[in-house]
């Protein structure tokens, strides 16, 4: 005979469903437990939406990009032990993404604690290093707020945005709580917090940006709500602009102070950048003068940790990057800029020759030497089957150069600062279920497909209409790559198998085809995405060696990711 053991509507499970319905959350994305069903069964019953995954750590990835692309934050809930453990990997990655995510988990009974009990680890001490806060909440009338301040802290109140931990023993969350101890401002949704900037500041940085004759602007995750300011500054100075992992689409591709193509000479040439949301990590040569020989840099972010790291500025603002950029814009009104036109419309000529020979090259291979697809194929047929406002996804080692290039979309994600493998399909699964009306597609490398495969199960059962494409080369290719041509051709532990992916998709219950000839790659998408979910799985090339291969990124250089500013940086050191 059946019972309700979780009829309690004062519980702590119980509250604990009602403040996350509060603050907005829709959906969670989760893996059953006992240590958490009092909280899943009432977030259940409040109409939230579950979202459950095949592993706790894609779950993770499902929240950061639903944060990511929805806004606000994400949630993910987990059972204890190895539910927990489960997600170090992709919390780490929502870490160093700066994304705001909520991780609820499981924990044995106060009275059980340290006795040895079922899945009984220190979690929160696993969890302390990749996360924002990470406690265990373990008395009843004080959850709800202490979630509210985990919820503020994912959110950047206390400095930078990025993951929560927080857990709740058993007992606790059967605890009946009275309404008079739960106060209503602990319930409610907190406005988004825009710091103003500071006259005198903005002022310096007018001055600066202004008087500059190479002026170049540089994003990340911070400038992402900032697009219409930021395409104001450009359009009044005429400064050339790059976007990053983080903030792909803020701009759009054909605007005229893109300059994607002389990504390189704009880096090295530049005598001022601004530098919006971002930090100065390997993938910007962490600020170093031997990429940046010329540049004085001014930081604008909205926390501090996007102002502080390997180079500071001149000046700092600490500030909404809408706002800031705004103000700057007002407070130069109708001043003329310094900006050297031939040296900007010449980067810009480059730029558009660069994109128009590569889009007009009909001579391309199609295939590599060993006569297998070449992966550009796959990005010029997304290119020309993907609606226009389409979502990309990307994931992989070898792939993500083609990648980068090869998918011009607004909203864009891929494995990140953290390289983090394995978020192509969760990733895409998040952004299908956050956009139904936009269409979605993946891009993975084999290996990285492999490390989430079985999720595209729960694309199917919760209807992700996402188009996944693998290219199959069989093989962690870069890494291959850099046995064969920097150890002697000592290939160990790097290729994989052509498996047939298309196969494992349409016992899934996806619609799946497997493509070996370069003519077909199109008609196997086009079909992919008139039968979403879907799976292409594409044959590639291990011989076709990539941009980031070329440039040593598998390699790891002793001061710098990219060989060649590894050697700007050798020489500046006096090193050689």
């Amino acid at each position: 005979m059946s019972q309700d053991l979780n009829s309690n509507e004062q519980s702590c499970a119980a509250w604990i469903a009602r403040f996350l319905k509060a603050r907005g959350i829709d959906r969670i994305f989760g893996l059953q437990g006992g240590h958490i069903q009092p909280i899943w069964d009432h977030i259940a019953r409040q109409g939230i939406r579950i979202i459950d995954v095949r592993d706790e750590g894609a779950a993770v990835h499902m929240a950061h990009a639903h944060a990511e692309i929805a806004g606000g934050f994400g949630v993910a809930m987990v059972t204890a032990g190895p539910g927990v453990t489960n997600t170090v990997t992709a919390i780490a990655n929502a870490s160093l993404a700066r994304a705001p995510v909520l991780l609820i988990g499981g924990c044995t009974s106060r009275p059980q604690a340290n006795m040895g009990p079922l899945q009984d680890i220190p979690h929160v001490d696993i969890l302390r290093p990749v996360t924002r806060v990470s406690r265990t909440l373990r008395v009843p009338d004080q959850v709800v707020r202490e979630l509210g301040e985990a919820v503020a802290r994912a959110m950047g109140d206390a400095g930078e945005p990025g993951p929560v931990y927080v857990e709740i023993p058993t007992d606790v969350l059967r605890t009946t709580v009275p309404p008079q101890l739960v106060l209503d401002e602990w319930m409610r949704a907190k406005p988004q917090r825009l710091l103003p900037p500071d006259p005198d500041l903005i002022a310096e940085a007018v001055d600066v940006f202004w008087q500059a004759k190479r002026p170049l602007v540089i994003t990340g995750r911070g400038a992402r709500h900032a697009g219409a300011a930021l395409v104001r500054l450009l359009d009044a100075t005429g400064a050339l602009y790059l976007d990053t992992q983080e903030s792909r689409g803020l701009v759009p591709a054909d605007h005229p102070s893109t300059a994607a193509a002389v990504r390189a000479a704009a880096m090295s040439e530049a005598d001022v950048v601004l530098l919006i949301g971002r930090k100065l990590d390997y993938q910007v040569g962490y600020g170093s003068p031997a990429v940046f020989p010329d540049a004085r840099v001014i930081r604008l972010a909205d926390n501090p940790g996007e102002l502080i790291d390997n180079r500071r500025g001149e000046p700092e603002l600490l500030a909404s990057p809408q706002l800031a950029l705004e103000a700057m814009v007002d407070a130069a009104g109708n001043r003329e800029p310094a900006i050297d036109r031939n040296w900007a419309d010449g980067l810009r000529r480059r730029h558009r020759e660069r994109m128009a020979s590569s889009a007009a090259d009909k001579k391309r291979p199609l295939t590599g030497t060993d006569g297998k697809i070449h992966p550009r194929v796959i990005f010029d047929a997304i290119a020309e089957v993907a609606d226009p406002d389409y979502v990309a996804i990307a994931d992989g080692g070898d792939l993500l150069s083609f990648a980068r290039t090869g998918m011009q979309a607004t909203t864009y994600m891929d494995a990140g600062a953290f390289g983090c493998l394995g978020v192509g399909v969760p990733f895409a699964i998040a952004a299908s279920l956050a956009m139904p009306g936009r269409q979605v597609i993946s891009a993975n490398g084999d290996g990285a497909f492999g490390i989430n495969a079985m999720e595209i199960d729960t694309a199917v059962r919760h209807g992700a209409k996402v188009v996944f494409v693998v290219s199959n080369n069989a093989a962690w290719n870069i890494e291959r790559l850099d046995q064969e041509m920097n150890y002697g051709g000592r290939v160990v532990g790097t290729t994989l198998r052509h498996s047939d992916y298309a196969a494992m998709a349409r016992a899934l219950g996806l619609h799946g085809e497997r493509v070996e000839k370069p003519e077909d790659v199109r008609g196997a998408l086009e079909r992919a995405v008139k039968n979403a979910p879907a799976l292409v799985d594409v044959v590639t090339s291990q011989t076709v060696v990539s941009s980031d291969a070329q440039k040593g990124l598998g390699f790891v250089p002793d001061f710098q990711a990219l060989t060649a500013w590894d050697d700007a940086e050798i020489k500046r050191r006096g090193l050689k």
